[in-house]
């Protein structure tokens, strides 16, 4: 066999990354590094790639009732799916952080081996990111929050149902979405009844539930005071199954390894987590950690699709020549480089913001990043997958998985239009914000003149305010945010060829490998090739 790449099984995934590693040492988790070297020699072995592979080649299976004909609402489950559980939990990719002192890098370090792991197999980490947002929002209610959070924060994955006081480990889920409403959550129909023990009578559809086999739901209904926050378990504290059907499982596009489902609340019991009619507010705490792994998690796919690229070009020849010394192929691989490390590091400088408390700069700037982050990603492993030809488009090669899972993120936690027009909301009510993040921004100005008329453009969009506008808006934001951050901290042959290539005259809209020709595309290429 010739002219064939070897095998990318045993690479260093951090070696590569130095985006990934500069962060950590930027934003305070330096520490972890030690921890996240031995996670990445897991994830880069060939039994865990194996798993991978598996877990999305053999997706989970309802079994709504027993051979008895009772109702038992399970989800079946490959191994390999428990295997990639019982690695992410076990490493504290969930609920861990929220154990620590804020500011300690602690959030910090679990966004790395989140987006470590998300580049091995992105449909496990649904359940893990849902578990970590979950934390905060329950914490609206001590009670709540004492009964359920420890077993939210043991590195202990304890698949199956049972009473949850009486498991090692628990996982929580969210469930908002309805037919009829779509993203417009109060638009649901599903309504809760106050009951004489201070618990709620739960009775609707639910459209889309992801990992409906976790332990408990955050979940909206209509209460008399109107939309709120309610907290279902699986299983009640008298180990009688909770009311909740599970009626069917999504066919998706991609993220196959995970479940996703339609639920019926046949009279669920929940406990009300929150004031009545405050069910938004409550639950946007887990939907803006959500919407951070969701940056994460498109910034670590483009990240996997890059390494497979630069890995085939880098052991692959055509025409007399090595991929990787042809020029326009340098432009390309750059180019993906450059996409990879501006989101890598906006991702991680989110991340530190949380471990900080930057509540006015997260308000803008998270929203911001999870629309232009998410929205590049489809396209970059677009182009990854390209670089390798028609071994790319067969699923063996595991571009096609990437592919399929590329546009979920963005559609995720509200998709492109929700996701601008509350960058917009942020704009109009909370100036703290803009304040916060163009503060952030304008330190890098004055170093590049291209990055200094981006800026310009900005504070243009920044007094419009106009609603069809909304998705300009927070792309600029996200990009300058972006544009500042390499401006600062990378090498000079990262930023240079970032600013001049994204803030053109006509915008970063293009195909890749159209850099500028001073572009040091051969660098770019090394600093990200596996090895």
């Amino acid at each position: 066999m010739e002219n064939q790449p070897p095998p990318l099984a045993g690479y260093d995934p951090l070696a590569c990354d130095p985006a990934l590693v500069d962060a950590l040492g930027r934003e305070g988790a330096n520490e972890a590094l030690p921890v996240l070297r031995q996670l990445a020699e897991v994830i880069a072995s060939e039994e865990a790639r194996e798993h991978a592979r598996l877990a999305d080649r053999n997706p989970p299976v309802l079994r709504a009732f027993d051979r008895y004909g009772h109702r038992v609402d399970e989800v079946d489950f490959h191994p390999s799916w428990h295997w990639l559980m019982r690695t992410s939990v076990g490493w504290g990719l969930h609920g861990t952080p929220w154990v620590a002192e804020m500011g300690s890098g602690a959030h910090v370090a679990r966004a790395a081996g989140f987006y470590l792991m998300g580049q091995l197999e992105s449909g496990h980490c649904c359940p893990v990111s849902m578990t970590y947002a979950a934390v905060p929002a329950l914490r609206h209610d001590p009670e709540l929050a004492a009964l359920y959070e420890p077993g939210l924060r043991s590195t202990v994955y304890d698949f199956g149902l049972a009473e949850p006081s009486t498991k090692s480990g628990l996982l929580a889920g969210m469930s908002m979405t309805e037919k009829q409403g779509g993203s417009d959550v109060r638009a649901g129909t599903t309504t809760a009844t106050a009951t004489a023990d201070g618990t709620y009578r739960i009775v609707g559809h639910k459209w889309f539930t992801s990992a409906p086999m976790n332990d408990l739901f955050l979940t909206l209904a209509q209460a008399p005071g109107g939309l709120t926050c309610f907290v279902l378990p699986r299983v009640l504290p008298d180990g009688s199954r909770n009311a909740i059907r599970l009626q069917r499982l999504k066919d998706k596009l991609g993220n196959r390894s995970n479940a996703s489902a339609e639920i019926e609340y046949t009279g669920a019991t929940g406990w009300r987590l929150g004031d009545e009619g405050r069910g938004v507010p409550t639950i946007i705490e887990m939907v803006s950690m959500t919407r951070l792994d969701c940056v994460l998690g498109s910034a670590s796919i483009t990240r996997a699709a890059l390494t497979e690229a630069a890995h085939h070009v880098a052991h692959r020849s055509a025409f007399g020549a090595r991929l990787a010394d042809t020029p326009l192929m340098q432009a390309v691989i750059a180019d993906l480089a450059l996409e990879s490390e501006a989101a890598t590091a906006l991702a991680m400088r989110l991340a530190g913001a949380v471990d900080r408390e930057e509540k006015a700069l997260l308000r803008l700037a998270l929203p911001a990043s999870k629309y232009l982050v998410c929205k590049r990603a489809p396209a970059a492993v677009a182009e990854a997958l390209e670089c390798l030809g028609g071994n790319g488009y067969v699923e063996e090669s595991g571009m096609p998985r990437l592919y399929r899972e590329a546009p979920l993120n963005s559609i995720w936690e509200g998709s492109g239009n929700v996701t601008a027009l509350d960058v917009l909301r942020a704009v109009t009510r909370e100036p703290d914000s803009v304040d916060a993040v163009m503060a952030e921004i304008e330190t890098a100005t004055g170093v590049d003149t291209w990055f200094d008329r981006g800026v310009r453009e900005l504070r243009t969009e920044l007094r419009g305010r106009e609603a069809r506008r909304a998705r300009r808006l927070a792309e600029m934001l996200a990009l300058c945010l972006q544009g500042s951050l390499l401006l600062r901290h990378a090498p000079s042959e990262v930023s240079s060829a970032f600013v001049s290539s994204r803030f053109l005259p006509d915008g970063p809209w293009r195909t890749a490998g159209t850099l500028p020709a001073e572009a040091h595309a051969d660098a770019l290429l090394a600093r990200v090739t596996p090895n």
